[in-house]
């Protein structure tokens, strides 16, 4: 290919396919490329690269550089800080030039030798993917079982490592999700094991040291497939729990895990809309529960040999201005993590029924929660804190004296001044009225309130996943070159609270479009943007909403990032056999129900794309992804480049090597972010 010369854009050969449902038919003619094994899928992938490369050739000098930048902030020989457990302080470091991480731990305390458990950079020689996912150590501390994937397809492999010898054991076990833990005989592995083809998680296994995988016994299915189960263990360490869940269901068995064959006992059976989840406490299960209407949940108690909801006696009642997201327990005290009024926050309470109170920070948005709290009698309380201006902080909070101490704020290389950028929050009124919450930030003396900055606008809205104000040091790139960032705290996320999810979900799924619209229109008419300068952004079902902004309203934006973008809403979930749909009926739909059929088709990206102008799009994928599969993403660009009427850059990137997270290096993942930059940088007229 001439380095100079722009080719064509690739156009998708059509093969149209009748979908009829309901009485109603749709015309796919790019329903062909559902097959991973098809040359002609991989050729026309291929061939989109190559256009992605040719079309931002002029800014490949200005990706390296962005990415150099932003891999200049990183402290390359960095590491966690450590946590006590068991007789032992663990923690993670990266070395210089390594892409992945290096568990280790001292032993009783930080000044004797270090020992490394795990060094991933060893590990992932020779592979284009590779990801840990997960590690545990047996409870008297000598063997590590950890899960490992090379595709990116989140389908792992335990490996097993003797850490008195260093020695690999022989035990392997193929094909599961990555989620286990440890009976306390340090013998019993038990997990969970994914189907092979829908990928959602639904036996668990238990596995014995020294035995082939083959004679693992399988403790328990679930066999509603809109259920998925996964396994956890108490922080006391005195029983193992199987969960079961779907979007509003939960049921939780539990087991002691001093013995690890013995009979598994019910907590309470699962009801429709009945959502939990439990914890030890002496003999006790406390348990997180929207139980009785409790929208925003509460948290009651109960006793370990009565577990069932006749029995639960509330620990803290339902409030409905506060959403109970989590709980800690120690011996003296309890900690609850809130969020109010868009923002999470801590509130520290003694079992001794002394005055509760809250952790105090002082900045308008940011973003708190605690941290790993493996020990049990400690009056240290270990919480993470950031903002959109503050680096991410890790703190010890003694809950006695209740005073902070800052134990590590992210490091970065070059320097950072915080002072130099202002961090707002402001409010959007809904298509409906709705008060919306945007967070934005900005760096002062490039800032002008009159239209002329470039903004990008960035939001997530479903599964209850709340966007939360955080810092990265990667968007100094996007700052120091005069753009705004914004977060659109839309529906669909539960940042004003449970109701705020169930007001983006289902039958009210286009509150969420509607939503980022209307921050869209706020941002302009405060002058913090202008439609010419306008950008967006969000991934997977992030990537729906992006599809579903450009179809309602695209003459807002100037560009847009979709990455892994969830666009074939319909046909996706009208096919069980697709990795994640039976899990999903709760959210979206189920489409097989004509009202839900006919709502989804009202917003589906792919279905309502039209003969108009679009922005300029950059679409991301992976050949591997599990989530959004790549044919979602490109069939949408193949139908947009075949219908739209502008001459807008229309790019799709497929990493042909990945899955759903991109690229899994911490520093190759940054070679995408370059490529995404560049983009929005090039039509804002910044090079």
């Amino acid at each position: 290919m001439n380095k100079t010369t722009p080719i064509a854009a690739p156009r998708a050969v059509q093969k149209p396919k009748k979908l009829t449902f309901h009485g109603h038919t749709r015309i796919d003619p790019y329903y062909w490329m559902n097959d991973r094994e098809n040359p002609e899928v991989i050729d026309y992938l291929n061939l989109e690269n190559d256009y992605v490369k040719n079309q931002l050739q002029h800014t490949e000098a200005f990706q390296d550089k962005l990415f150099q930048e932003m891999k200049g902030r990183i402290k390359e020989d960095d590491e966690s800080v450590p946590y006590f457990k068991d007789g032992y302080f663990y923690y993670t470091k990266f070395i210089k030039g390594g892409e992945y991480p290096v568990f280790c731990r001292k032993k009783e305390n930080l000044e004797v030798e270090e020992e490394i458990l795990l060094d991933v950079n060893e590990l992932a020689k020779g592979h284009e993917y590779f990801q840990v996912s997960a590690i545990a150590i047996s409870t008297n501390q000598k063997i590590l079982a950890f899960a490992q994937d090379n595709v990116g397809r989140r389908i792992y492999t335990i490996k097993f490592k003797n850490l008195e010898t260093g020695e690999y054991l022989k035990d392997e076990i193929p094909q599961i999700t990555g989620n286990l833990v440890w009976a306390n005989d340090n013998q019993t592995v038990i997990y969970s094991k994914q189907d092979p083809d829908t990928l959602r998680s639904y036996q668990i296994y238990k596995h014995k040291l020294g035995s082939s995988y083959k004679e693992d016994q399988l403790v328990y299915e679930e066999k509603d497939p809109t259920f998925i189960c996964h396994v956890s263990k108490a922080k006391t360490k005195a029983y193992i729990f199987i969960c079961s869940e779907s979007t509003v269901s939960s049921e939780v068995r539990f087991i002691d895990a001093n013995t690890p064959n013995g009979a598994i006992q019910l907590i309470q059976k699962r009801e429709r809309n009945l959502e939990y989840e439990v914890e030890h406490f002496e003999d006790q299960f406390l348990i997180l529960t929207n139980e009785n209407k409790s929208t925003n949940f509460k948290l009651v108690k109960t006793s370990v040999k009565t577990p069932s909801k006749e029995h639960w006696n509330t620990l803290i009642a339902h409030k409905e201005d506060v959403l109970l997201e989590g709980f800690e327990v120690f011996k003296d005290f309890l900690v609850l993590e809130e969020r109010y009024n868009g923002l999470t926050r801590i509130q520290i309470r003694p079992w001794d029924k002394s005055s509760s109170h809250y952790v105090q920070f002082n900045e308008p948005t940011y973003s708190t929660w605690t941290g790993f709290n493996p020990e049990f009698e400690t009056s240290q309380l270990r919480l993470a804190y950031n903002s959109l201006t503050t680096p991410a902080s890790v703190y010890d909070y003694d809950m006695v004296k209740k005073e902070k101490k800052l134990l590590k704020q992210q490091e970065i290389i070059g320097g950072y001044e915080p002072e130099l950028y202002q961090a707002e929050r402001i409010w959007a009124k809904g298509e409906d009225g709705t008060s919306i919450p945007i967070s934005l930030v900005y760096k002062k003396d490039l800032f002008k309130k009159d239209g002329s900055n470039p903004l990008l606008q960035y939001a997530y809205g479903s599964y209850g996943f709340s966007t939360d104000a955080s810092f990265s040091s990667n968007r100094i790139s996007l700052l120091d070159r005069g753009f705004v960032f914004a977060m659109a705290h839309i529906r669909g996320g539960q940042e004003m609270g449970r109701t705020w999810y169930e007001h983006g979900k289902m039958l009210k799924k286009r509150n969420t479009f509607t939503d980022f619209i209307a921050c869209s229109e706020q941002l302009i008419s405060e002058k913090y943007t202008s439609p010419e300068k306008l950008f967006a952004m969000g991934g997977s079902a992030g990537g729906m909403l992006m599809g579903g902004i450009i179809n309602m309203r695209p003459e807002l934006y100037k560009g847009v990032i979709a990455a892994v973008p969830f666009v074939d809403v319909v046909t996706t979930m009208l096919d069980e056999s697709i990795p994640l749909t039976t899990g999903e009926f709760d959210e979206w739909g189920n489409p097989k129900e004509k009202a839900y059929y006919e709502y989804m088709l009202s917003y589906s990206p792919y279905d309502n794309v039209e003969a108009k102008a679009y922005p300029h799009l950059l679409v991301t994928s992976g050949l591997h992804d599990s989530q959004v599969q790549y044919w979602e993403p490109s069939k949408w660009v193949a139908k947009l480049r075949a219908t739209k009427t502008d001459q807008n850059k229309l790019l799709l990137y497929t990493n042909m090597d990945a899955g759903h997270g991109g690229a899994s290096g911490r520093f190759q993942t940054l070679r995408e972010l370059a490529l995404e930059y560049a983009f929005i940088l090039d039509l804002a007229g910044i090079s």
